[in-house]
């Protein structure tokens, strides 16, 4: 299912609308891209992740506050959608207040499937609110197809997921869209698209028909695209990102979202050593519950508070990182030894990761 898709659970007229203001200003949006007709409004690209468009809880911060109201032609719609990064919450206004909490997730009996074969079963785990969760295992496992079920872009093929005790696919695709953001891998925007316009999209659940383009929602967009190392961005043609900023562009969209809980499926891809290293810090500084597919066991251990080890179509037990990857789980998962060394400056653990042929 693609982003495309998934977009089209808002209703046809408040894509058009939102969708129309944000590219356009309002004009025709003939050709853009963006819209198949005036008419139909269904909007191409409007909230790019699978399963999900913008939300309103949890945190970014940034510096500065501001306030204004968002209004339709017959009513003045107004709710907090919340970007911080480094100093006082900045404000928007959409149609939601945002709480600024983390989500609970419950997983019970869950089983995944891709097309019609079930690839991972009898599932269940609980994640408290706030914590940042990795999702490994050798490739086939699941890890995407298990990420978007919990998304909400996958049905499950028996059990449920609860974000704060509310059963995921009972909810309406706006309140889905509220609750869950995902960054999907190897995601790729309309090509069309500035990077500010692909931001935007995560705003879109919260306005009202031509509710969009607001000052209050380009300051938004900004400071996402400043969280995310990407200051100056906004007017850069999708096209002519690199594979990393492109990455990054759907981050910052994802953040302004400001869900509960963030999905990342292999949020590292396409990204050099350094924004790799920042862009998982910062997911530990979001006042969000944060769970991400890795391939990297060493970042996995380093940067999560527990580890869901995927194997043979079925999940260990959720466990801190040196219980989940511990040496004997990495050689019989993974086929490789594993060994935790002390950082030579620092003391810290760090999980070294060897050829099984290899001598340590």
């Amino acid at each position: 299912m693609s982003g495309h898709d998934i977009a089209r659970g808002r209703t046809e007229s408040e894509l058009s609308g939102a969708a129309d203001r944000r590219v356009n200003g309002g004009k025709d949006p003939a050709g853009s891209g963006i819209l198949e007709t005036a008419g139909a409004g269904a909007a191409q690209g409007v909230v790019e992740t699978p399963g999900t468009a913008g939300t309103a809880h949890g945190r970014t911060e940034t510096t500065g506050t501001a306030h204004g109201t968002a209004e339709t032609s017959s009513t003045a719609a107004t709710a907090h959608v919340v970007v911080e990064t480094t100093g006082a919450a900045h404000t928007a206004y959409g149609s939601v207040e945002t709480d600024g909490t983390a989500g609970a997730l419950e997983v019970h009996g869950l089983a995944c499937a891709a097309g019609r074969r079930t690839v991972v079963s009898d599932v269940s785990f609980t994640i408290q609110a706030g914590e940042t969760i990795g999702i490994v295992g050798p490739n086939g496992a699941g890890k995407s197809t298990l990420l978007q079920t919990l998304a909400g872009v996958r049905r499950p093929v028996r059990g449920r997921v609860t974000v704060d005790g509310h059963v995921l696919q009972k909810m309406s695709s706006r309140q889905r869209a509220r609750t869950v953001a995902m960054v999907a891998q190897d995601e790729r925007p309309p090509a069309d698209l500035r990077a500010g316009e692909v931001v935007a999209l995560g705003l879109t659940p919260y306005l009202p028909p031509w509710g969009a383009g607001s000052p209050l929602e380009q300051q938004a967009v900004q400071d996402a695209l400043a969280t995310v190392d990407l200051t100056g961005f906004a007017d850069r043609p999708v096209h002519r990102l690199s594979g990393g900023e492109r990455q990054r562009v759907l981050l910052a969209r994802a953040l302004v979202q400001n869900t509960p809980v963030l999905l990342l499926d292999e949020p590292t891809n396409h990204l050099d050593i350094t924004h790799r290293l920042e862009l998982l810090a910062l997911t530990r500084t979001l006042q969000r519950t944060v769970i991400m597919a890795l391939h990297d066991l060493t970042l996995a251990d380093r940067y999560c508070d527990r580890i869901l080890v995927l194997h043979n179509g079925t999940a260990h037990p959720l466990a801190a990182p040196a219980v989940a990857l511990a040496s004997e789980v990495v050689d019989t998962v993974f086929g490789v030894r594993a060994l935790r060394v002390p950082h030579p400056e620092t003391g810290e653990p760090h999980l070294l990761i060897t050829a099984r042929e290899a001598t340590l």
